[in-house]
């Protein structure tokens, strides 16, 4: 997997991840919508720490820096 997220798109993701968290924790989302967002906020937070989107990759985006090499999972 080549790496493909760069700092601010990491960082975004862990915040909304905290987000979700927060929200599924304060009981504000219930049932279905509940597991959906946690499901959701496993998989920013996988994303996160990998440095890697799936759904980026098909399509050959990136928001890693050209030229400076990137920290890993420094956020």
């Amino acid at each position: 997997m080549k790496k493909n997220m760069g700092r601010w798109d990491r960082t975004l993701r862990l915040v909304a991840a905290a987000v979700f968290a927060v929200l599924l924790i304060a009981g504000v989302v219930k049932g279905t919508a509940a597991v959906i967002l946690a499901i959701l906020a496993a998989i920013l937070v996988i994303t996160t720490f990998i440095s890697f989107c799936p759904i980026y990759a098909p399509f050959g985006i990136s928001t890693k820096r050209k030229g400076k090499k990137d920290e890993s999972c420094t956020v």
